[in-house]
């Protein structure tokens, strides 16, 4: 068991990993689509205080918006608020943004009407936007780091999800197994390409292979 926690950490989790690697090429390509980035300001659906506060790039403005509760301190560059990016406020709605950000969040959102709504807040809360997600044909799941895990029926992903130690939060509870592998539904580059139809789509790849898929709008208008 060990020795599987730590290949994840090799793999994913460490400062040295694959995964931290490939987040710092992410980063480095969003810098140089939006090389006006340090006067903009972005909200973040679906993302963290603490991924900008570890991101190499720093927007004038971030405002995230999860459904978890944000840090009790934040830098005065940074603002959060807790809901449900599918059901903006209007005072979010309204807040005058140039940039909307999300990272790996339309896949958790929870069905086509739900990803719908997602897509509909990016096109209203501003012009430009980046929308990644993890790509449903790569032959690793990336959230369970399973081979072909996003292809099995429900009740083998959640007997495999209670005793695969490569999961970033396991769980031995049938029921919370169970919730969890419904919770993520990756998305294909034609379901993409629907709900962003005016966005370049940009491809991330590993190994040659498609890895994730990215909304790009990088002009206004």
């Amino acid at each position: 068991m060990s020795r599987l926690n730590a290949l994840r950490s090799r793999f994913v989790d460490a400062p040295d990993s694959l995964g931290a690697k490939a987040r710092a090429r992410r980063w480095n390509w969003f810098a140089q689509r939006f090389p006006d980035l340090s006067e903009m300001s972005v909200i973040d659906l679906g993302g963290t205080a603490g991924a900008w506060l570890r991101a190499p790039v720093r927007p004038a403005r971030v405002r995230v918006v999860n459904l978890e509760k944000p840090p009790a301190e934040l830098p005065d560059w940074m603002r959060a608020d807790v809901a449900d990016a599918c059901d903006l406020p209007r005072e979010i709605r309204n807040g005058g943004y140039d940039l909307v950000f999300s990272n790996a969040v339309i896949e958790h959102v929870g069905g086509h009407l739900r990803r719908q709504q997602f897509a509909d807040a990016v096109h209203e809360l501003a012009d430009r936007h980046w929308v990644q997600t993890p790509y449903r044909y790569f032959p690793v799941e990336p959230h369970f780091l399973f081979p072909g895990f996003q292809y099995l029926p429900i009740a083998a992903r959640t007997a495999l999800l209670r005793r695969w130690p490569l999961v970033h939060t396991p769980t031995s509870d049938r029921e919370a197994a169970r919730n969890i592998v419904m919770e993520v539904e990756l998305l294909s580059i034609t379901e993409m390409r629907h709900y962003f139809p005016s966005s370049h789509i940009r491809f991330e790849r590993l190994g040659g292979l498609v890895k994730s898929v990215i909304a790009l709008k990088e002009k206004a208008g």
